[in-house]
């Protein structure tokens, strides 16, 4: 069996469940979710029910013999403990960067950590998108949207505020963009792409309204509320290019995007914090900005 540990906001859930899909895939395995985070982090909740994900929720009785270590130690932890029979491995990384050595973990793994990086789950790519296949159909407003973003060179524009500004320690961490990346992609796209339309995505489409100065034909989507994450990200993914903040939601709805031509531009300093490595977050066929 694999167990992964899911915390955060839908991105970070995705990142999440990828690395353990892929270990499961070649184990040929059961993957079973650790949703008990969100009892205690309520910013957030589970979120991949919205996905045809092939996994189970632990129970009670199958977590109790897990113990996990310190949220807080940024370094890999390898802890064996005993459930029944089979040994359950405990690994736990909390750096952004890849570790190669995760893609060769045995059976019976649980998995603590964001795994951001597509290197997890390079090699079952296919068989990911279709489990990241939406279950719930889109209301009437996001069909309409959706239709007029197939038919056009759509680009969807993703600002990420919200807890980046609200949030002193986690914009000391993660850092905001500013607009002049924004006024640079969305030049590069102006270079690159015919008669191309682009489409807001933003947790404070105010400020987005205020401070995107484009030419272009521009539209702003702030139909969808708290709790519908999902059909933002269903439109996102519609678009055939992206201009993607650095969230690991807009990531997403970049990688879900069919296009087999699309042009994703991306922030080449994801984190405030220079010291910290991303070079492994960002796709290479990437462009980054």
């Amino acid at each position: 069996m694999i167990i992964v540990r899911l915390i955060g906001g839908l991105g970070n859930q995705m990142f999440q469940y990828g690395a353990a899909r892929r270990l499961a895939y070649i184990h040929q395995t059961k993957l079973f979710i650790d949703v008990t985070g969100f009892a205690s982090y309520t910013l957030r909740k589970y979120e991949l029910d919205v996905f045809k994900i092939n996994a189970e929720i632990a129970t009670p009785d199958l977590l109790r013999c897990v113990s996990v270590t310190r949220k807080d130690e940024v370094r890999s932890r390898i802890r064996h403990l005993f459930l029944g029979e089979p040994i359950i491995q405990v690994v736990r990384v909390y750096t952004p960067d890849f570790h190669e050595s995760i893609l060769s973990l045995p059976d019976n793994v649980y998995l603590d950590g964001y795994w951001q990086s597509e290197k997890y789950f390079h090699d079952i790519v296919d068989f990911l998108r279709n489990e990241f296949s939406f279950v719930i159909s889109p209301s009437i407003i996001n069909q309409e949207m959706m239709d007029k973003i197939k038919k056009c060179n759509s680009v969807s524009l993703h600002i990420r505020r919200g807890d980046y500004i609200s949030n002193s320690e986690t914009m000391k961490f993660h850092g905001v963009l500013g607009t002049e990346y924004y006024r640079v992609s969305l030049n590069l796209i102006k270079e690159k792409i015919k008669d191309p339309e682009i489409f807001v995505f933003s947790d404070d489409i105010m400020w987005a309204k205020a401070n995107l100065d484009t030419d272009l034909p521009i539209h702003f989507i702030d139909h969808n509320g708290t709790g519908k994450d999902y059909e933002d990200l269903r439109l996102m993914s519609n678009c055939q290019h992206h201009i993607i903040a650095n969230s690991s939601f807009s990531w997403w709805g970049a990688w879900l995007s069919a296009n087999p031509d699309k042009i994703v531009i991306a922030p080449k300093q994801w984190f405030n914090d220079q010291s910290i490595d991303s070079k492994d977050l960002i796709p290479n066929e990437w462009v980054k900005q």
